[in-house]
């Protein structure tokens, strides 16, 4: 698993309270919480070269969320009274799940937009699961979206993360999602040193060769990920950095977002501060949504890098 305390930053993120230096690290509330995230399960059809979650066909750290789990936390988002407006799932691939479509299902009668991270490859493509897509498109139109992982705009550098050939069975999967009207939207990485304006250019491009109906120029439907990489040297966030960097603790992923998990040999499952840190059971909140109310201390080279200084977000 992902080392939480990389030789790069020795001496930080250390105390939840104070930085290396002794200033206060700034936390975050829940302020506004918007997306409830559920990781269906760390297993993959694929191991990519670089997946920040370490999901492949052999890790099951993170085992199969149920239907019946999901569900109860559904009823959690009632109590608390949370006002979320996306339920989010990821992986692993999330349609190696068994009960992915009814996991769907359940949210979307609530009247949640849902959100399904997915390489939109073989498991996606199972006549099981293209049914189940077909059926929650009818019953729930506009409210499904599909985000692809397609780390480029170009198969070298895409295969050159997932696999000789993923680029091409990735797009075949998004050509169905096209012709079934499906929305759709992309995760990309920035790893190869274009600068976003000539990223975007190429998502557009393939995305009108393809007939794909995918905003290229909006951030929030071509995510571009900045590579997360726990041995380079960040600085740690403390409560003086909203002012210098004109920012607040709103703009940070916490502020607005949960995830579920279920580990493996675990009794039910925990409520993490957020989709990054899935290891780090420093950032394990709870088993409920009210245990995971609580603030949470930025002390994660992630929090810095990914969240603060990125200004990068999993949610749309």
């Amino acid at each position: 698993m992902k080392d939480s305390a990389p030789q790069a930053n020795q001496g930080k993120f250390i105390d939840p309270d104070l930085t290396a230096d002794g200033s206060a690290r700034a936390q975050v509330a829940l302020s506004n919480p918007k997306t409830l995230w559920f990781n269906t399960g760390t297993l993959c059809n694929i191991e990519c070269l670089n997946c920040y979650i370490d999901s492949s066909p052999q890790n099951d750290a993170l085992v199969y969320l149920t239907e019946a789990e999901v569900t109860d936390y559904l009823d959690q988002l009632d109590t608390r009274n949370w006002r979320v407006e996306e339920i989010a799932f990821t992986g692993g691939e999330p349609f190696m799940n068994p009960d992915m479509i009814g996991m769907a299902r359940a949210a979307l009668a609530r009247g949640y937009q849902v959100l399904i991270l997915t390489n939109a490859m073989r498991p996606m493509m199972r006549r099981r699961v293209k049914e189940g897509l077909e059926s929650l498109q009818a019953d729930y139109p506009g409210q499904l979206t599909l985000r692809i992982s397609l780390d480029h705009h170009a198969a070298p550098h895409h295969d050159e993360e997932r696999g000789k050939g993923s680029f091409e069975i990735s797009l075949q999967g998004m050509r169905w999602l096209r012709d079934m009207g499906i929305k759709m939207s992309v995760a990309g990485r920035t790893v190869w040193g274009e600068t976003d304006a000539d990223s975007r250019a190429g998502y557009a491009a393939l995305y009108q060769a393809e007939g794909f109906d995918i905003d290229a120029q909006n951030p929030g439907v071509t995510v571009l990920f900045p590579e997360m990489d726990e041995t380079v040297e960040v600085p740690e966030i403390t409560t003086a950095c909203w002012g210098i960097l004109n920012k607040t603790p709103d703009d940070v992923m916490c502020s607005y977002s949960r995830m579920v998990v279920k580990r493996k040999g675990a009794d039910k499952p925990a409520v993490l501060a957020c989709t990054l840190l899935a290891y780090d059971e420093r950032f394990e909140l709870g088993s409920t949504l009210e245990e995971a109310e609580t603030d949470v201390s930025l002390n994660h080279p992630h929090c810095a890098k990914f969240c603060v200084l990125g200004g990068a977000s999993c949610s749309a």
